[in-house]
């Protein structure tokens, strides 16, 4: 077998592995099957640690600390998705409500970041929009309130109840997927708004035609939704682990100077943070973004698939 041909095996096999992967973080039987064992959930409970805040918001707070004492900003994200009734959207904005409240009480250089399904969106709009005021409300003008991703299905009702909060609440921010041909027409529908927007290349599998994959033209895409948002002096956030496209956002914002305050490059905790505070050491503005909470199975499935090399970590952090 010569080089190239070992070249596309590890590629198919990496690619393989990234998949099973994703499909064991959402089977529900595999994940109950972790949470009703004790000692294999603390086994993979130590290879998530790399990349969670901890199970609750005490243990994210510390870390949060940490990372302002070294002039990083963060945001706290309470992990959680899709929930099937009103109670478990209460209970999750009640949580949201005590992030907010835990950063304005101890004064932590945090956003908060969540998903609409996790408080109530799945069920109906005016739940969703009720539970977000609650939460924006507790945050007040001093705290940025995030939306993250969803897969495609909720992208419309995403951005429509993105739309109906961010009428009343400017501190709220909104992601968009950069893989999505249907961004560009996004984008242009919310230029009014004055939210930051958080732009990401995009995880979620999609049907044939929705999205594009990763590659060349996706890094180019993106880059342009940047400077789209830097040439218009609109909040942004860049959102990424690609090396690439840090030093070509880096580029247009040393082009754009007078938005030169209005983003930040974010990454998650745990995957490349020594790029982040590189950045940050070159005079950008940073945050590292933290999940917490006791739904890391997925989390910690999906971090490896993102790059399957990373089992290996996985393995030397149960191991230690």
């Amino acid at each position: 077998m010569n080089h190239l041909q070992e070249e596309i095996k590890t590629d198919s096999l990496l690619k393989a592995g990234a998949a099973a992967l994703r499909k064991a973080a959402m089977n529900p039987e595999a994940k109950q099957f972790l949470m009703d064992n004790p000692q294999l959930f603390q086994l993979l409970r130590k290879a998530a640690d790399r990349y969670i805040g901890g199970e609750t918001i005490e243990e994210t707070i510390l870390k949060v600390k940490n990372w302002n004492a070294q002039e990083l900003k963060c945001s706290i994200e309470f992990m959680g998705e899709n929930v099937q009734s009103v109670q478990e959207a209460t209970e999750a904005t009640d949580e949201f409500v005590r992030i907010c409240n835990a950063i304005h009480s101890q004064k932590l250089d945090s956003t908060v970041s969540l998903d609409l399904s996790h408080i109530g969106l799945e069920l109906s709009h005016d739940l969703c929009i009720g539970n977000l005021d609650r939460i924006c409300e507790a945050a007040g003008d001093q705290i940025e309130v995030i939306i993250s991703a969803e897969d495609a299905a909720k992208t419309d009702r995403v951005l429509n109840a993105y739309r109906t909060a961010s009428e009343k609440y400017e501190h709220l921010a909104i992601t968009l997927q950069a893989y999505l041909y249907r961004t560009k027409d996004d984008l242009a529908s919310i230029k009014n708004n004055k939210g930051r927007v958080r732009i990401v290349k995009g995880a979620f599998e999609t049907a044939p035609g929705i999205s594009m994959p990763r590659g060349a033209e996706l890094n180019e895409k993106y880059l342009s939704y940047v400077e789209e948002l830097l040439a218009a002096g609109r909040k942004c956030a860049i959102a990424t682990h690609d090396a690439y496209i840090q030093q070509e956002a880096s580029a247009l914002i040393d082009r754009y100077k007078p938005a030169h305050d209005r983003y930040e490059f974010e990454s998650l905790y745990g995957i490349q943070t020594d790029r982040l505070i590189d950045l940050k050491d070159r005079g950008y503005k940073t945050k590292l973004y933290f999940v917490y909470g006791k739904e890391w199975y997925l989390y910690l499935c999906n971090r490896i698939a993102e790059n399957p090399m990373n089992i290996f970590q996985a393995l030397a952090d149960i191991t230690r």
